[in-house]
């Protein structure tokens, strides 16, 4: 299996949870502007979007967008989810609100041409974003005291949001700074040389 990712982008997120499930993957890196991967390959013959992640499995399919990859894996750790019988529903729930309503304001962020009052919109956003999310925080993770697949990609929107300037609301911070002491995170974080 080969996961492509573009080092501290939101491939992270499949990066560390890869890890935390314990599969056996290579990581391949991306440079996202030349669309090539580290070896020279043309990335476009991998994913015709141009863009991370991808999740090349061993029998040669394909998977994009981080809310399939994640789901995916926690489809084959089913720890990697929330418990009951809704469990599967609440994280496809999860992971579609921070891709969709998180991960989505970042544009402004990323796009040379953008003005700095988009990019003030963009944190405004971003933040009330958080902060839903921050009301929400009743254990250490997202689903009480199981860490998640969802954590995983919320943990990269916090770093984004932290290097962009915005205050992480609520028990956000600290939050971010225990998932940061996984193991996982601490070797997908040394693999894209970001620790």
């Amino acid at each position: 299996m080969k996961l492509y990712l573009a080092p501290g982008a939101c491939s992270l997120a499949d990066h560390i949870a890869l890890h935390e499930a314990g599969l056996a993957f290579e990581h391949v890196k991306v440079d996202l502007r030349a669309r090539r991967t580290a070896d020279g390959e043309d990335y476009t013959q991998v994913n015709p979007k141009g863009y991370v992640p991808a999740l090349v499995l061993d029998d040669g399919e394909v998977l994009t967008e981080n809310v399939a990859i994640l789901h995916w894996i926690a489809d084959r750790i089913p720890s990697l989810m929330p418990a009951g019988p809704m469990g599967r529903h609440r994280l496809l729930e999860m992971l579609a609100f921070i891709t969709a309503e998180v991960h989505k304001q970042f544009k402004p962020m990323f796009m040379p041409n953008s003005t700095e009052i988009e990019k003030a919109t963009a944190r405004d956003t971003i933040a009330k974003r958080l902060g839903f999310l921050a009301e929400r925080l009743t254990g250490d993770y997202l689903f009480g005291d199981t860490f998640t697949v969802a954590d995983a990609y919320l943990f990269v929107m916090l770093m984004w949001a932290t290097r962009n300037g915005i205050t992480l609301p609520g028990g956000l911070g600290a939050y971010a700074a225990r998932i940061k002491e996984r193991p996982s995170v601490r070797l997908a974080l040394k693999d894209e040389g970001l620790a």
